[in-house]
């Protein structure tokens, strides 16, 4: 193993890294005073421990379960309440304050002082119930309780683990942060959730990305979902476009270049910045820079194949929903999320909503909003689950369905909305080695706070992480600590 495999915690009987002492001396007193400060706090050489620290190998720390994720992110906040966590009490008690129902103690929960107090300090937010907006139907043999919105990915309520009691701190739309970092976003900016996947676990494939993302990239928020930060720029998510006749936008060959002119400047830099890599070992973006340049040049021949849909069968594009104009958008998304996976893509991340708050952000009109959007999405989401089942893919996709936060139970403004509410939500899980027709932890009567077996987010990617055959605990990088919350523990209860 040579030195640029391998970061020392020590060194042994005091001898310092060759590579490490040149380029020191490299830059001057100020490169060694810099060492010397570096190694005392533990950055960069780390603890006085000889143990040495390697970098994933790529292979799992045990037998996987699954080997690619499908991640699905609902922009702006779905309602549990209207969605997969229905309340009858909510109905009751409609137009009642919370303090004149029997369940006004949820307003004085520790759970609420635990997290952001002042949300709710004055109750105005939640002065009044708010009646579902929609009605809900028990389905499959499993009788799981999903409201009418939702009539397809009902019909595949066997294949799904509905968890009832996410958590979060983080109130605002910072939470889409730390629905994927697992940090509060005042704690600073952490690697996301599939970064640590494309990190852990070596590639599936020679000319498609790991890691790639569908999103609308408008806000600072929704970048660092898919940013490694630590980790390095390679570990980043690949963003790539829905629209199939420019699926990788800057990244076409001009028509008038030839692809051997191409590929003779692609390794002429390549030169270069291997000529840069030997003078800047440590550098991540000069690595990153060269792997991407060798991956574009391989993803112009793969990624118009994958996005080419008339490979498939009319049953299979009526099944995506690409035969409506409502759903097609989105089917579209999830049939190349589909061929992806099938090709090799480790982990691929969709974003479903507009704008840095997002189009589930509903604050008034929520009967209007969800019904909207939920016909967007339901159609296309079973039609995923049910053709990678009936292709085999299910056993070794894990789909996971998520949003930043719920709905608060009380009406929120004079048009009917809800509004932002991290004490307790939903996600559900499918494929992957994942039991299906369960439901796991449980909200109170109204919905307020998650109160069963009660999970914070980090929970959900470890169970991801898991799957995988991964162990969050062997993710380390030296030089970055990281605490216990952050690794999360696996949720067995729904593990197969």
């Amino acid at each position: 193993m040579n030195d640029d495999t391998r970061i020392h915690h020590g060194s042994c009987c005091g001898r310092v890294n060759r590579r490490v002492f040149l380029g020191d001396c490299g830059m001057g007193f100020t490169g060694l005073v810099l060492g010397a400060m570096l190694q005392r706090d533990g950055i960069l050489r780390a603890s006085a421990s000889s143990e040495l620290w390697t970098p994933p190998d790529g292979k799992p720390h045990f037998a996987p379960k699954a080997k690619r994720v499908i991640w699905l992110f609902m922009l702006g906040g779905t309602s549990h309440l209207e969605s997969f966590d229905p309340k009858p009490e909510l109905n009751k008690y409609a137009d009642y304050s919370i303090d004149e129902t029997p369940y006004k103690s949820v307003l004085d929960s520790p759970l609420v002082k635990k997290n952001v107090q002042e949300v709710v300090a004055d109750r105005k937010m939640m002065k009044k119930i708010f009646p579902l907006q929609v009605g809900y139907r028990k389905h499959g043999q499993s009788g799981i309780e999903v409201t009418d919105w939702w009539p397809n990915l009902a019909g595949c309520v066997d294949d799904l683990a509905v968890v009832r009691s996410m958590w979060t701190t983080d109130n605002d739309h910072g939470a889409q942060l730390q629905f994927h970092q697992g940090r509060h976003m005042f704690d600073g900016f952490f690697p996301s959730i599939g970064s640590w996947i494309h990190y852990g676990l070596g590639s599936l494939s020679d000319s498609l990305p790991q890691f790639v993302v569908f999103a609308e990239p408008e806000g600072n928020h929704q970048l660092r979902t898919y940013d490694a930060n630590y980790l390095g720029p390679e570990h980043n998510g690949v963003l790539l476009s829905t629209d199939p006749q420019n699926p990788l936008p800057f990244g076409s060959r001009a028509p008038e270049v030839l692809s051997e002119e191409q590929r003779a400047e692609f390794e002429f830099i390549k030169e270069m910045n291997q000529m840069a890599a030997v003078r800047y070992p440590a550098d991540a973006a000069i690595r990153a820079r060269i792997k991407s340049y060798e991956l574009a040049f391989k993803m112009q021949l793969e990624i118009p194949r994958v996005f080419d849909f008339k490979q498939e069968p009319e049953h299979v594009h009526k099944l995506y929903g690409l035969d409506q104009d409502n759903t097609r958008p989105f089917g579209q998304v999830l049939l190349t999320a589909r061929r992806l996976v099938e090709s090799g893509v480790r982990f691929v991340q969709i974003v479903h909503g507009k704008g840095t708050a997002g189009s589930w952000d509903a604050h008034s009109e929520l009967k209007k909003n969800h019904s909207e959007l939920c016909a967007q999405v339901d159609k296309p989401i079973a039609g995923l689950l049910k053709d990678l089942k009936q292709r085999g893919l299910l056993e070794e996709t894990l789909v996971v369905w998520g949003t930043e936060f719920g709905r608060t139970p009380g009406v929120e403004g004079a048009k009917g909305g809800r509004d932002h509410h991290p004490f307790g939500f939903s996600v559900w899980l499918a494929g992957g080695g994942i039991k299906g027709g369960v439901v796991h932890g449980a909200t109170d009567e109204l919905g307020f706070h998650a109160v069963e077996s009660r999970h914070y987010v980090t929970d959900l990617h470890a169970t991801v992480l898991h799957q995988l055959g991964l162990d969050p605990h062997k993710l380390e990088v030296p030089g970055h600590k990281r605490i216990e919350l952050d690794y999360g523990r696996p949720i067995k209860e729904i593990i197969a």
